[in-house]
């Protein structure tokens, strides 16, 4: 039998033994769904200080409504640890998806971006990955790590990674079902033609810093490059300490409000370029077909630029930057739309049952 006939029915059985192990859906035809979500900062609900989240949230909540309609959404925090109530609430429920951002470490011990210990995770079982990705380049994963996550996550479902690196890294702990999507936020981006995005200078620049990942000296340089070419340099503050971070390097910015509402009406209401080092600010410049370069502070850029063409730079390469803005660039992207139909498509039996 041909590989690809083999791993056709391979697939097909994992579709069947999803349904075949979930729970019953409600009564009234309405799904209910568990969402662990970096999007809110507690089980309160509280919005999360990053609002880079807030735009994982975006597109982790548009892939749900897309994919199953009528549902019933129940949400957990996962910066907030799952308490006895909230295992018993998910259990509830026919699907619990993770939804996004670097939640996954070599030491999940140590650090704890997703908040789940070992014994929620052999209570909570067959979560489901949705373009989450691995903290920094780190060492082997630990055997606290290995237990953890092969407790938490479904054997039989194919989750969703953001980039090669975070699939490696979950193959060598023995969790296979895994697929490179790229991150949800970058999906639209496909319908996007390279000839929408400018290919020269804009009169003005919109920026980003990160207020974790501070280099004061090469970040002063850095805006002080962007004023020398741009007539104004706009700044728009995604974390919460982002705001005072830019004000202490002294360069004559503009700082927009931090909210996403901001963002968005300054992106439909001007001309400009992107460069900055928040990923998910610049994705959102690039889904309005804006001429961006995000500067990678860590793995995250870096290792999304290698699967998908997205426009990265060093970011004390301010040569290179420099090249950037002065030159002339044509923006291709390359998104793997069979791997994020395929994810997508292990629940379309499931959908059929709902219907």
């Amino acid at each position: 039998m041909a590989k690809s006939t083999v791993e056709y029915l391979q697939y097909c059985q994992v579709k069947l033994e999803i349904i075949q192990n979930s729970v019953p859906i409600k009564g009234d035809g309405v799904m209910k769904i568990c969402l662990l979500d970096p999007g809110i900062e507690n089980n309160s609900g509280s919005p999360s200080a990053n609002l880079g989240d807030l735009i994982i949230q975006e597109a982790v909540e548009r892939e749900i409504a897309e994919n199953f309609g009528n549902q019933e959404l129940i949400r957990f925090s996962t910066h907030a640890s799952l308490e006895k109530q909230h295992l018993q609430a998910i259990k509830k429920c026919s699907l619990t998806f993770v939804g996004g951002t670097n939640l996954l470490s070599s030491d999940m011990k140590a650090y704890r971006q997703w908040k789940i210990g070992l014994r929620a995770a052999l209570q909570l079982k067959g979560a489901i990955l949705l373009g989450v990705g691995w903290w920094q380049y780190q060492e082997n994963p630990t055997w606290y790590t290995k237990t953890v996550l092969r407790a938490a996550l479904s054997s039989k479902a194919i989750h969703s990674v953001r980039d090669n690196y975070t699939k490696e890294k979950l193959s060598s702990i023995g969790i296979q079902n895994v697929i490179n999507t790229g991150c949800p936020t970058m999906w639209p981006l496909a319908a996007i033609k390279p000839e929408k995005i400018p290919t020269g200078k804009s009169e003005n620049a919109l920026s980003m810093l990160t207020d974790y990942s501070k280099q004061p000296a090469l970040d002063k340089k850095f805006l002080e490059l962007l004023a020398s070419n741009y007539e104004k340099v706009y700044m728009w503050p995604q974390g919460k300490g982002d705001r005072e971070y830019i004000l202490e390097l002294d360069v004559p910015v503009i700082i927009l409000e931090r909210s996403l509402e901001a963002l968005d009406q300054f992106i439909k209401g001007n001309s400009f370029d992107y460069v900055g080092t928040r990923l998910h600010g610049g994705v959102r410049c690039l889904l309005s077909s804006k001429r961006s370069l995000i500067l990678e502070i860590d793995n995250r850029a870096k290792e999304i630029a290698h699967d998908t063409g997205l426009p990265t730079s060093k970011r004390d390469d301010l040569d290179y930057i420099s090249q950037w803005i002065q030159g002339q660039t044509i923006t291709q992207l390359r998104l793997d739309l069979n791997s994020i139909q395929q994810w997508k498509n292990q629940f379309a039996l499931m959908d059929r049952k709902i219907s």
